[in-house]
């Protein structure tokens, strides 16, 4: 963290999709004061994305966050989101990962050490994620064409102990690739981070798809909102 309070973390990749998902489903896992983004009537969003971290606070990890995609907090003087998330469940490989965005960025995460492969090929990035033996989702992220880009995200807490509400803006500064190919995919398993899903009833195939390479993603102090 810097004299401005902004936190850096520096990763190797950064891969992740959208996919359909139950409105219904939305709206369970969303706090009160936030809507679900719609596809269309009904189906929402779910965000998987999965990021390896080579320099942090906590040293080198991986983690793979779930979210819902909800309307941006537009700014002014400030880019327009390309995105915002409310993560839901985010899992890491290691507890000092873990007990850092717990405490800072007041993010609910299962609470073992899972083990996260990312796996890259020269035209996919393939993901496993593991507890112990129990499978809990494989993600594929195909390539596409990489541009330099420093894109800005909103990301939204709620801090389980006080009900207090925040926002994060978040900077991914990297060469990304984005597509809206159909060409990934995913499968969930039945686990405690995708309980609050109708697994059936989410979309196997990505209708986007994201990957950035080796960068630098940038947090803002928190909004209290």
């Amino acid at each position: 963290m810097d004299d401005q309070g902004y936190t850096y973390y520096g990763f190797k990749n950064c891969v992740g999709g959208f996919f359909e998902m139950p409105t219904s489903d939305a709206r369970k896992l969303l706090p009160k004061h936030l809507e679900p983004l719609e596809m269309q009537h009904e189906r929402s969003i779910l965000a998987l994305t999965c990021f390896e971290f080579t320099e942090s606070e906590v040293g080198h990890y991986f983690e793979v966050v779930l979210a819902v995609i909800v309307p941006p907090m537009v700014e002014p003087g400030k880019p327009l989101p390309k995105a915002a998330f409310y993560p839901f469940c985010v899992g890491a490989t290691s507890a000092a990962a873990r007990e850092h965005a717990t405490e800072r960025w007041h993010l609910p995460h299962f609470l073992g050490e899972l083990d996260i492969a990312m796996n890259e090929f020269d035209d996919r990035m393939e993901v496993e994620v593991r507890d112990d033996d129990k499978p809990v989702l494989d993600l594929l992220v195909t390539k596409h064409k990489y541009a330099p880009s420093k894109n800005l995200y909103n990301a939204f807490m709620v801090d389980a102990d006080s009900d207090r509400k925040f926002k994060a803006n978040i900077y991914m500064g990297a060469p990304h690739s984005e597509h809206e190919e159909e060409t990934g995919s995913l499968t969930l398993y039945e686990h405690e981070m995708t309980a609050g899903l109708t697994i059936d009833d989410v979309n196997t195939y990505p209708f986007r798809e994201q990957w950035y390479q080796a960068g630098l993603q940038t947090f803002e102090p928190l909004l209290e909102i």
